[in-house]
């Protein structure tokens, strides 16, 4: 209670025209972060993890990444049920790491998903394209943009409902590949090229590791990106009814079963498809292994389905984007880091202003496809990446910071609504984690542009605080 008490202390002070309204409930957080995490990173991306790692690297790389992902959000749950803030991450490193640092992964975490949105409007629409050949791009482009904004501004609730229904699609898509190829894999069903039951032969045809064990940690960086959105969970806090009790049920129902979708979708393909084959032109729809593997079994339209799995998907991925940048502006907005005016919310408790301003931010990636789409569209990849790691590593600092001032007080675990298990391990295996798949984007010569940017971005940011509002911070404090 002391946590919501700050809150709505800390908007009126600050200006902000109402406390965003608590409109969601577990299954809405749930699917927020199912839908956040299921994306191109494993209907596309999963191929080219596959052919670099072989198939018990891959298993191990997602099985490693989920694990990470989990250990992050146990301390992201301690913290968001103690102070269910929106905007949370930054909240968060404000209180326990410092004051800059919080300003800093505040604008970070806004970065990552305002780097991606245009990018994702505009894939949707080379997708849709290919069904509707004479169709302009910038035309399904902007119907996508208009729309994410419309379930965004018009309120919490609606947006909760339609990420739900979003999330739902990948999810059902998922459940029938791995239910059907389990049941090829034990000769339920054909499966073309195969008389008798492909077993997992293929898992080790080509021996335990055909190209060593280094890829499984240069693909890191990949499989963690796969996880990102996880973290949404933390966002959405804020506005989400009886958080102590909403939110650890949420990251313990999310991860698990993001676990078993990733860990399962890999052995499946790996078990029916020739590890060199699934990462063949992973970037294109036609040749994803979900599509691959559909056609062997005989479902029809297999490319088709996909399609519009992967166009929810990226719509999905648009739409929770909007709604964490959105509430990351409007939480430096609360704390005057902002003019008021983004915190400015419409009848039904969205910030107008931050929206509106974020959808213009998407602008760079609506560029993509006209001007060197590739570069463009590899290094907003890169960013996205990495800031979300850095992100992740000030979330295990801050749980780590928290629960020492904690026992300080002379308090307990036991004192705490939630605990993250394992203390300190928790923390500290997830941040070093994290640290290194930071490290393994610094070695890929692809990637170096978006980290120097990102690097750049971050110094920025401390520049800023510390010249506009390191003074103010010191007297108020």
């Amino acid at each position: 209670m002391q946590s919501l008490n700050y809150r709505n202390n800390d908007a009126s002070q600050h200006g902000s025209s109402a406390p965003l309204k608590r409109a969601m409930s577990t299954r809405h957080l749930v699917m927020i972060s199912l839908g956040g995490a299921i994306g191109t990173g494993l209907f596309l991306s999963s191929g080219d993890v596959i052919s670099q790692a072989g198939p018990i690297g891959a298993i191990i790389s997602y099985f490693l990444g989920g694990l990470i992902a989990y250990t992050v959000m146990l301390c992201l749950g301690e913290l968001a049920v103690h102070v269910p803030e929106s905007g949370s991450f930054g909240e968060y490193a404000r209180r326990y790491i410092g004051p800059g640092t919080g300003y800093m992964i505040t604008w970070l975490y806004w970065l990552t998903w305002t780097a991606t949105l245009g990018t994702e409007f505009t894939a949707a629409a080379l997708l849709v394209q290919e069904w509707f050949p004479t169709t302009s791009v910038w035309a399904w482009t902007l119907c996508f943009g208009a729309l994410v904004f419309i379930l965004n501004v018009s309120s919490t609730r609606l947006f909760a409902e339609s990420e739900f229904w979003l999330a739902l699609v990948k999810v059902i898509t998922i459940i029938c590949f791995i239910g059907l190829g389990l049941l090829a894999i034990f000769g339920f069903i054909p499966y073309q090229g195969h008389e008798t039951a492909p077993l997992f032969s293929n898992l080790t045809a080509h021996g335990w590791f055909p190209n060593g064990l280094f890829p499984i940690f240069a693909t890191m960086l990949i499989v963690n990106f796969a996880f990102s959105g996880t973290e949404l969970i933390g966002v959405a806090a804020g506005e989400t009814e009886n958080p102590a009790k909403t939110v650890p049920k949420a990251i313990n129902a999310a991860i698990w079963r993001l676990l078993i979708f990733f860990v399962g979708t890999i052995v499946v393909i790996t078990s029916l498809l020739p590890f060199e084959l699934a990462g063949l032109n992973a970037n294109e729809v036609s040749n994803s292994p979900f599509v691959t593997v559909f056609n062997y079994i005989g479902i029809p339209y297999a490319e088709d389905i996909i399609r519009f799995v992967i166009i929810t998907a990226l719509l999905s991925a648009a739409n929770s984007g909007l709604f964490a940048a959105s509430r990351m502006m409007w939480s430096l907005s609360v704390k005057n880091q902002l003019p008021k005016i983004f915190s400015k919310l419409t009848p039904s408790g969205t910030p107008i202003v931050a929206i509106t301003v974020t959808m213009f931010g998407a602008i760079p990636g609506l560029l993509s496809e006209q001007f060197a789409p590739e570069m463009i569209f590899k290094n907003l990849l890169g960013v996205a990446a990495f800031t979300m790691v850095v992100v992740w590593i000030a979330i295990c600092v801050s749980q780590f910071n928290f629960r020492r001032q904690w026992y300080k007080s002379g308090k307990t675990a036991k004192d705490l609504r939630f605990a993250a298990p394992l203390f300190p391990l928790t923390p500290i295996v997830g941040g070093l984690f994290c640290a290194v798949t930071c490290i393994s984007m610094v070695v890929d010569p692809s990637m170096r542009v978006g980290f120097i940017c990102c690097i750049v971005f971050i110094l920025l940011c401390y520049a800023s605080y510390f010249i506009f509002y390191h003074k103010k911070d010191v007297v108020q404090s």
